[in-house]
């Protein structure tokens, strides 16, 4: 049973940081592409970063390019997001997804809140 489970959200104040991890288990880690999503209250999903098997590639979406870093550590099964300099227009619910071959897989989210 693949879960993928999300930690580190919460509320900061604009200028703030975060970083948020998702902990991967039934799944081969080594081998998914793993990307974090967020979804604004009464918005569509978001693809805000990427990154390969290896880590040695990394992709952005541009909002966020410069200040949210995404990293993965694959002995801990384990893909992190630092978020610094946030904004309230980031509040959102922040998902993790695994895509093996071709099938995706997500976790339930975490709230991050950016209000002073």
């Amino acid at each position: 049973q693949v879960q993928l489970v999300e930690s580190g959200g919460g509320l900061v104040q604009p200028g703030g940081s975060l970083r948020l991890s998702c902990a991967a288990s039934g799944v081969p880690f080594s081998s998914a592409a793993m990307s974090w999503y967020r979804q604004a209250p009464g918005k569509g999903r978001e693809l805000v970063a990427s990154i390969s098997t290896t880590g040695g590639t990394t992709t952005y979406v541009d909002s966020v390019k410069g200040r949210f870093t995404i990293s993965r550590d694959n002995p801990k099964n384990t893909v992190y997001l630092q978020m610094n300099s946030l904004k309230p227009e980031e509040t959102a619910v922040y998902y993790c997804k695994a895509l093996v071959t071709r099938s995706a897989y997500w976790g339930q989210g975490t709230q991050v809140t950016v209000s002073s």
